[in-house]
């Protein structure tokens, strides 16, 4: 996948995203409109919150974590592909937020009411409406479980988006271009990001890190598929390993190599 540059960035970029909802202005009139509610103030418990519970179990990063004057927690992701697992990926964002509050010495009573929003630019859904609010409810009797947790999905796909500051947003979100003065404000921060050198500075380093990570991945899946196939010349030919790894075009020493690879990783 081809990789932008820091100046080609739009506010549907996670990076860029990310870095415009550190405007607390900005982020909280977002929130109201979304969520059609009234905030004092928000804070940023860190920039980008990583939840890692343990060392064998997967860490989250969040793309804007903030909480408000009542203790209320707020967590926006933005989407621009469908990659078919965003139910579950909210729903383990949220428990996710839940460990991470307990392991802090609160009981259970004290959990914070908490929103897991997903801008996407793809409609999950597949009902063509500009936003899906979830919560914990019962079928049988219509009433809420009351847990304070909540899920919304924003569809910027949606095809009969009206004039309204959500509807402008989802405008904005899908073109880039500005609606109204709120997204119009939004585009201007999305120009002050770019003229951040630090910021600029951090981006390619990840970009490098993520071509990185690439690069290490085939590295790896070279090394599996190599020790597979001479693995299966020796099983089904009955030859030796060097046999086995002439009938791969690969040398002995080319093997050993795979295989203290994969060691190193714990992959075999």
């Amino acid at each position: 996948m081809r990789q932008k540059k820091f100046k080609d960035l739009t506010f549907a970029d996670d990076f860029m995203f990310a870095k415009v909802m550190l405007n607390e202005k900005l982020c909280k009139q977002l929130l109201e409109i979304i969520l059609e509610v009234k905030i004092k103030r928000l804070s940023y418990p860190e920039e980008q919150k990583v939840i890692d519970p343990s060392y064998d179990s997967k860490s989250v990063r969040l793309d804007v974590y903030v909480d408000d004057e009542n203790g209320t927690i707020y967590n926006i992701e933005m989407q621009t592909t469908n990659p078919g697992n965003i139910p579950k990926r909210a729903r383990y964002y949220q428990a996710m937020i839940d460990l991470n509050l307990i392991e802090k010495g609160k009981d259970y009573s004290q959990l914070a009411k908490s929103y897991v929003i997903f801008i996407c630019t793809n409609d999950i859904c597949e009902l063509d409406k500009p936003v899906y609010r979830f919560e914990n409810y019962c079928k049988d009797y219509d009433i809420s479980l009351n847990d304070e947790t909540y899920k919304v999905i924003l569809n910027a796909d949606c095809k009969e988006l009206q004039n309204t500051e959500l509807g402008n947003f989802l405008k904005f979100v899908k073109t880039g271009e500005p609606m109204d003065e709120f997204t119009d404000s939004l585009q201007n921060e999305v120009n002050v990001v770019k003229g951040n050198e630090k910021w600029e500075v951090e981006y390619m380093t990840l970009l490098m890190r993520d071509r990185e990570k690439i690069e290490e991945g085939n590295r790896y899946g070279d090394a599996r598929r190599l020790v597979r196939a001479v693995r299966k010349n020796m099983e089904k030919y009955h030859v030796s390993l060097e046999d086995a790894c002439d009938g791969c075009d690969a040398t002995l020493e080319e093997y050993n190599a795979a295989i203290k690879l994969l060691e190193e990783e714990d992959e075999i």
